[in-house]
């Protein structure tokens, strides 16, 4: 009997499971997707593995891309799903698994916190409506089958549990919901860069939405700005040094943003592609709303004007969404050519991504809308079936490569570039991809020897015997962080052709070289401390009044 009621009770979450399984289950095959980054995710995923099993908690260096010179990538990557496929690869898992993993469990993830915030405004059954629609959105499957893009994807994940876990904080005041948005929003920032800043945006928006029931609004406002400050806080030593160091970096921006405006026709028809966007090659990529979602706008906009209740909550995702339509077309060229931050999308089809969010929400309502019994069900039920049958067909992969990981991380084209479209992330220092050197160490002027002592990733022991006062050539590609150790003392390296360069006095000498921390990421840990010890005097009294109650 006991087990008969606990199914009962969680009926509805065992239903967006069950829907997160079925649009996830051709993950579960072997080999690795074509998608568009998932190979290149995969030999990250091992770079960073490799960096952060030498001791380094946050790496910055990809160590053996650039022909063994080295980029700063993690430095301006989004580093959670790299954490995240570490953290399966010492399970014992391969990195190809721990790229679909990742998108398995984000897919999980995702479906569950959206189910949750949606039940705070549509209760059981429209929230299982908006956590399918969620979960079968066709630009959802691009994301994962298309795109390849793991990180987009935790970001999709997350957001919903961002919006779900402040709502609830809005509404209760309970410091426990304080701490798990704080933390959400560290994790959302850590996921994607590009499309935390796109739903930081909406959140914002939502927040001064919310705001308009709250009774203390000075309250209110203060603990938003604390929730932010903290989760800033917390993601700072990614976000600070991404922003402020992008200037010692090249290939940023290598995308026309004017070639992948999507048409309307491509929005509303039905078609699907795993081939690229981009005008010049008739995006051969799906940018369709979906049958389903675009169903559920119509209807929305049909209960926004027969219904009184929520009208103010509709108006405000419906206008959102139009919005979100607008900037995906070529008509809004004028804002993306004038407001500064719009080129940091990249793709205006980005805006897809906030579709997926609204769009699942406004699915709730229109369920919730249908007068109560049999009728609200059956409407319900088909939703349900509509979502998964039209969807279905996107959630796999046209094949799987049978592949290995020592297949990527042998090959040049993944290893010897920068890992990137168009070489992104390489040094400024370097006019391209260097040569391949034989040595790592080699004298430039002067002569000597050099015993090669514990080689890191991110840091290099050798002695060196000079003859003469000497200058070593170090092929690793130079970049702000870079430090030497003569003996014991430190000494700054120099900015050879875009290589390090040491000069070495005659004689026998212990040198170290340690990739450290800029002022810019020394300043980015205080405040990750700072935002560590709010967060765990929060936590601390969040446990407090729970113990009281």
């Amino acid at each position: 009997m006991k087990n008969i009621d606990l199914l009962k009770k969680n009926f509805s979450l065992l239903v967006v499971i069950a829907g997160a399984l079925i649009a996830s289950i051709s993950l579960f095959s072997s080999g690795l997707p074509p998608t568009h980054d998932g190979e290149y995710h995969t030999v990250r995923f091992q770079q960073f593995y490799k960096v952060l099993e030498s001791g380094i908690l946050y790496p910055r260096w990809a160590p053996d891309f650039n022909n063994g010179f080295g980029i700063p990538l993690f430095n301006y990557v989004y580093p959670l799903p790299n954490y995240i496929a570490s953290f399966f690869h010492f399970l014992g898992f391969s990195f190809i698994d721990s790229f679909k993993l990742n998108m398995i469990f984000a897919s999980f993830v995702g479906a569950i916190f959206f189910y949750l915030w949606a039940r705070l405004f549509w209760k059981d059954l429209g929230a299982i409506i908006s956590s399918i629609l969620y979960t079968f959105s066709p630009y959802h499957f691009v994301d994962i089958y298309v795109r390849g893009s793991v990180g987009e994807v935790w970001s999709l994940a997350l957001f919903p549990g961002l919006l779900w876990s402040f709502t609830e904080f809005s509404n209760r005041q309970s410091w426990i919901f304080f701490v798990v948005s704080s933390v959400i929003l560290f994790l959302l920032v850590l996921s994607h860069n590009i499309l935390a800043l796109l739903f930081f945006i909406f959140f914002i928006s939502y927040c001064l939405f919310l705001s308009i029931r709250q009774k203390n609004k000075i309250e209110y406002f203060k603990n938003l700005i604390l929730i932010l400050f903290i989760g800033l806080g917390l993601s700072s030593p990614f976000w600070l040094p991404a922003l402020f160091e992008s200037k010692y970096v090249t290939g940023l921006q290598i995308f026309d943003l004017k070639q992948h405006f999507p048409e309307i026709y491509q929005l509303v028809i039905p078609s699907w592609g795993y081939g690229f966007s981009g005008k010049e090659i008739q995006n051969q990529m799906s940018f369709q709303i979906g049958v389903v979602n675009i169903l559920v706008v119509l209807l929305s906009f049909l209960v926004l004007i027969r219904y009184k209740k929520n009208r103010i909550l509709l108006t405000f995702f419906l206008v959102w969404f139009l919005a979100a339509i607008f900037l995906m077309t070529p008509y809004s060229s004028w804002f993306w050519d004038n407001i500064p931050f719009f080129n940091y999308f990249q793709f205006p089809w980005r805006f897809l991504s906030l579709t997926i969010l609204i769009v699942s929400f406004l699915g709730g309502s229109v369920v919730n809308a249908v007068s109560k019994g049999w009728m609200k069900n059956l409407f319900a039920f088909i939703f349900i079936l509509l979502s998964i049958l039209l969807g279905l067909g996107y959630a796999k992969a046209p094949f799987y490569h049978k592949r290995v990981d020592t297949y990527y991380l042998t090959r040049s084209n993944f290893i010897d570039g920068t890992n990137s479209p168009g070489n992104s992330f390489n040094t400024k220092w370097l006019v391209a991809i260097p040569q391949k050197r034989k040595d790592k160490f080699e004298f430039l002027r002067g002569s000597g020897s050099i015993k090669i002592g514990n080689i890191k990733p991110q840091s290099y022991k050798l002695m060196i015997n000079a003859k003469e006062n000497s200058q070593i050539i170090i092929n690793t590609a130079y970049f702000p962080g870079w430090i030497s150790f003569i003996d014991g003392k430190k000494k700054e390296v120099d900015n050879y052709n875009g290589r390090i360069l040491i000069r070495i006095p005659s004689g026998m000498h212990e040198v170290e070289l340690i990739f450290s921390d800029t002022s810019v990421r020394i300043a980015s840990y205080i405040y990750f401390f700072i935002s560590v010890l709010l967060l765990a005097f929060l936590g601390r009294k969040s446990i407090i009044g729970i113990m009281r109650k």
